[in-house]
């Protein structure tokens, strides 16, 4: 399978002189690998801008499980990480237990996950494609268009469980796709074994992975091998029991507030055209329900998912996961993809465009849709499709073309290139300074002052206004766990689908609008303490003494440093 198909033996034997011309597929494969890691690990401490609050929760939290085995909570080997209230799943976490241990905390080994990730999928994506089509070439090209692709390339630099899930995902696939050809047991066993590892890794994979089961079932059936079925089921239960317990908790409640289309929005819009209704009022009812709801709602979502504009021109509305109004896929590719899709449906090879529809439902069924992170998942398959356009566009053009379809590949890559060089100084350029603020830009520095001053100060009060002051503490200082974990001054509640954390240590942390109202009292009650309030700028009030003002990538003011003394 893997080995066979990688067919890797002459990369470790090139004594040879002619070892370059008689390998030169491998050498381009592993060339394309190291550009693509290159992309991926290049800068990236500097852009994205900052870690945002995703981030620094995932890398304390490792942190912590390697110094104490438990999460900042105090909780031991969690299969579900607390995190404020979007709770997160574990695989990323533990992880990245490994780059924190040899590189430290730091914004590589927070990222080094989903960099790796991102590298992989380019490997899986070669498999993929020279599985389906038989050819070295459309594997090549695959991987060359995953390495450069925005869609990937973007979340490979952020510290996103998805990019982890995405290729654990796509490995099983390939294995599924292996097993479908040849039926033997083997790479069933080894497909459930990764879509049971994506399970925990990614949301998306817990709406596909039930699917794909359900397939499975269909085809070995028909096959007649049912016992096939009996290990991949083990392992699924396996991994699935897990999660059966944690809908029994908060976790369940949290996630399914905050991606739940059914708020109470949709249930004052069922309210509202139930009164303008003319029907009876049993036909209302059963027009204008929930599910009804959901159902249209899904499908609409499912709909946007096929706007030539949302992939080849203005790309996600969700800053930290893509360019505003650059592709996620460049638009050169668009014709090639068409003509993949055709050739597919021609050929009644359904396999990819199967997987790559399927996976625009965990999208489809949440807000904020269509939603760059959670297609992920249809990476792999788009990009194959293209690759077999490509090739069968070549073919048509050998024999209805002057030029026999010689020029197209060299057209193919220029086109892909030149996007590409666009996009990549977009990133640069405008990108990251354009939008540090949306990566709570400044609390590095922040901490850094508030580190070498914290001696000098009875008292430290960070604003709340972007979100989690506390996390990024913990992991710019860095906290040690296990005092963070027994500090009889932590003060924290839950309510409101969220977990909030008010002081720790001599730390506090305000809401921005309490501010103002606070510091005054303090200073009416002739407090004594020495003060240093972290606050927006301008927000402050008198007698306070400005230190300093942290600026984001743009230039814009972020935060005020201001000493209070009585």
């Amino acid at each position: 399978m893997v080995w066979k198909d990688l067919n890797l033996r002459p990369l470790l034997f090139w004594k040879k002189e002619n070892w370059f011309k008689r390998n030169s597929q491998k050498t381009i494969l592993l060339s394309i690998l190291l550009l693509a890691f290159g992309l991926r690990v290049y800068k990236i401490s500097e852009n994205p801008p900052s870690l945002n609050w995703d981030e620094v929760s995932h890398g304390f939290n490792a942190y912590s499980i390697l110094k104490t085995g438990k999460d900042e909570w105090g909780i031991p080997f969690p299969s579900i990480f607390r995190a404020y209230g979007d709770f997160k799943l574990p695989l990323y976490i533990y992880l990245t237990i490994i780059p924190v241990w040899l590189l430290g905390l730091n914004p590589l080994s927070v990222r080094l996950i989903s960099v790796l990730s991102g590298v992989s999928l380019v490997l899986v994506g070669f498999l993929v494609a020279k599985k389906i089509t038989k050819e070295n070439r459309a594997g090549l090209i695959t991987a060359f268009l995953i390495a450069l692709m925005p869609w990937g390339l973007f979340l490979s630099r952020v510290a996103v469980e998805a990019n982890l899930g995405a290729f654990l995902f796509s490995l099983a696939g390939y294995f599924w796709l292996c097993w479908s050809k040849d039926k033997k047991e083997k790479p069933l066993i080894l497909a459930f074994l990764f879509f049971g590892l994506s399970i925990h890794a990614y949301n998306s994979a817990r709406v596909l992975v039930p699917l794909v089961f359900l397939a499975t079932i269909v085809w070995v059936l028909k096959s007649k091998k049912v016992k096939q079925l009996f290990l991949p089921f083990l392992l699924l239960v396996i991994f699935i029991t897990p999660i059966i317990f944690q809908m029994r908790d908060d976790s369940a409640a949290a996630r399914f507030f905050w991606v739940n289309p059914i708020d109470q929005g949709a249930v004052n819009q069922i309210n509202e055209k139930r009164g303008q209704s003319s029907m009876p009022p049993l036909l209302t009812r059963l027009v204008y329900n929930r599910p009804t709801f959901f159902v249209n709602f899904a499908l609409r979502n499912y709909l946007k998912h096929f706007s030539p504009r949302f992939w080849f021109i203005a790309g996600g509305d969700h800053y930290q996961f893509s360019l505003p109004g650059n592709p996620i896929v460049f638009g050169v590719l668009a014709p090639f993809i068409l003509a993949g899709l055709i050739k597919l449906i021609k050929d009644k090879k359904l396999f990819l465009i199967l997987w790559l529809l399927i996976s625009f439902i965990p999208s489809a069924i949440t807000k904020d849709s269509p939603h760059v992170l959670r297609i992920i998942l249809g990476l792999v398959p788009m990009m194959v499709t293209a690759a077999i356009g490509l090739s069968w566009l070549e073919e048509f053009f050998k024999t209805n073309s002057k030029l026999k379809g010689k020029s197209l590949l060299a057209i193919f890559i220029f086109g892909v290139l030149v996007q590409f060089f666009i996009w990549w100084r977009n990133y640069w350029l405008v990108y990251r300074t354009a939008y540090s603020w949306s990566w709570q830009y400044g609390y590095k520095e922040v901490v850094d002052y508030v580190k070498k001053n914290y001696s000098d100060y009875d008292r430290i009060i960070f604003t709340k206004k972007y979100g989690e002051p506390h996390e990024f503490v913990l992991f710019y200082w860095p906290w040690q766990p296990n005092f963070y974990q027994q500090d009889p001054k932590k003060v924290w509640d839950y309510h409101a689908n969220w977990y909030w954390v008010d002081a720790f240590d001599k730390f506090e942390f305000w809401n921005d609008w309490e501010v103002v109202g606070k510091t005054m009292m303090l200073r009416d009650q002739g407090i004594t303490d020495s003060i240093l309030l972290i606050a927006l700028p301008g927000t402050w009030p008198k007698p306070g003494e400005l230190l300093e003002t942290i600026f984001s990538a743009d230039g814009g003011a972020v935060f005020d440093i201001v000493r209070y003394r009585q």
